[in-house]
């Protein structure tokens, strides 16, 4: 499903989506195809489910044009190794 179909359908609300297909220029995600799992009411529930989102699954506002998250690299990650 395309983004401005979603924006249609839920205009001014937050929706749960699991990517489906992206491509990453620079330092930017840009998320281009998409399922919606499901719509979030309350800001607080959304919230809540953005901070437990894992994998390709994440929470985003109808409001936004398009679907574009930074990527954040954590120097301090980088190199470990396991003992």
């Amino acid at each position: 499903m395309k983004w401005e179909e979603i924006r249609k359908l839920y205009p001014n609300q937050y929706v749960m989506l699991e990517e489906l297909q992206s491509s990453i220029n620079g330092n930017k995600k840009y998320i281009e195809d998409i399922a919606l799992i499901k719509t979030i009411q309350d800001p607080k529930e959304a919230t809540k489910a953005l901070v437990n989102s894992r994998g390709k699954r994440f929470v985003y506002h109808t409001g936004k044009d398009k679907i574009v998250m930074e990527i954040i690299i954590r120097p301090g990650l980088r190199g470990l190794t396991k003992k």
